[in-house]
């Protein structure tokens, strides 16, 4: 049976979801909910659903709703997050929540400890490996054909330069010195995290390019983040927001090198290659100025280039995980994933402010699991 959802937040991002919602067949979009009567009407005409102008009022008067899908933004894109949040929690219903699931992090926590306490789903929209390149990504560690894993090289950020460079007009964006660390890293640490695991140990160098500052542009918009993981791996995070253009990977690539091969993921749903480790045969030989070289490459193309099939995947895997009814622990691109993001977020503010000392994030609450779901 198809789960009754209710939006609430309909600018750009909140009417994407509600077209993912009424294409899927687990779902049954029956609400939508903005503090701006005019927003809230029009999708609601569009779909054919009821409108609300208050969270209180929809969970009043829809109390069948199984999942409340929070599209709010805000500052930083994350502090019109919290309040709906909890209160969709609070009266017991499933929260999938837009990154970052928070732009503060002590108010990530308690979203966490939330969700816990009332044995609730609370996802976040982590649809950046939600994509048929990161699962062949996948099936090449499972399978051990990455090996121990090495390092881990992660690019993302917009195209751009000096001449398409425009001053940020909007008040939740101007004068936000971590706008851009805020709004834009959650995807990158999350993707860190999810091919190579928890994240030990950040070392961030922040800037901003010349031109933004001649402009009084106060937006951090070079991200270059060190990092080290809990399995030995070490990374490499480059963030940028239009300051430059990245050549080979496009966009967003994502490089996890092991000891028995490499993958590359390009442009994010769209590509990925992998390299096979050198054979004996062919391994490098120094004397001879021979760097070794390994079979393939082997690429496999999506076949998909609009980056917003990403939203329809992600949102389909949540409505399939609280339809099984998985172990809350096992809910895919959960809160407490979204939480260590913006944990390793808050590590790499603490080492720009501090120099580009070494800082050891938080440590993420404990899984404790649940007796009556956890059989094995």
């Amino acid at each position: 049976m198809a789960l009754k959802v209710g939006i609430v937040g309909l600018r750009g991002i909140g009417n994407l979801h509600a077209d993912c919602h009424m294409k899927d067949p687990l779902s049954n979009l029956v609400a939508v909910c903005d503090v701006v009567k005019d927003r809230a009407d029009k999708t609601a005409a569009k779909h054919g659903v009821k409108a609300y102008y208050s969270l209180k009022d929809m969970l009043d008067a829809e109390p069948d709703l199984d999942i409340v899908d929070v599209c709010t933004g805000g500052y930083e894109n994350g502090s019109w997050h919290y309040e709906p949040a909890m209160q969709a929690m609070e009266a017991g219903k499933n929260v999938l929540v837009e990154k970052p699931i928070s732009n503060q992090v002590r108010e990530a926590r308690e979203m966490v400890a939330k969700a816990y306490e009332k044995k609730v789903y609370l996802g976040c929209n982590l649809n950046h490996y939600f994509t048929p390149p990161a699962e062949k990504a996948k099936e090449y560690i499972t399978s051990g054909q990455i090996g121990e894993q090495i390092f881990c090289l992660h690019k993302m950020g917009f195209a751009g330069g000096e001449a398409t460079y425009g001053p940020q007009t909007s008040t939740r964006v101007k004068g936000q010195h971590y706008f851009h660390v805020k709004a834009f890293l959650t995807h990158p640490f999350a993707d860190m995290r999810y091919f190579c695991g928890d994240i030990t140990h950040v070392q961030a160098f922040i800037d901003r390019p010349s031109f933004r500052k001649r402009s009084d542009d106060v937006m951090l918009s070079i991200n270059s983040i060190h990092v080290k993981f809990v399995n030995g791996c070490v990374g490499y995070l480059l963030s940028q927001r239009g300051d430059s253009t990245f050549g080979l990977g496009g966009w967003w690539s994502l490089e996890v090198g092991g000891t028995h091969g490499t993958f590359c993921i390009e442009n994010c749903i769209e590509k990925i290659t992998y390299w096979p480790a050198p054979v004996p045969a062919n391994a490098a030989r120094p004397e001879a100025m021979s760097m070794g070289a390994s079979g393939g490459p082997v690429v496999t193309n999506s076949g998909i280039t609009d980056f917003n099939q990403t939203f329809p995947r992600r949102i389909h895997a949540y409505l399939e995980d609280v339809s099984n009814k998985v172990p809350l622990e096992q809910l895919r691109a959960s809160g407490r994933d979204a939480l260590a993001a913006l944990e390793y977020t808050w590590a790499a503010m603490e080492s720009y402010e501090q120099g580009g000392i070494l800082v050891r994030p938080n440590p993420l609450p404990l899984l404790r699991g649940d007796p009556e779901t956890q059989l094995d």
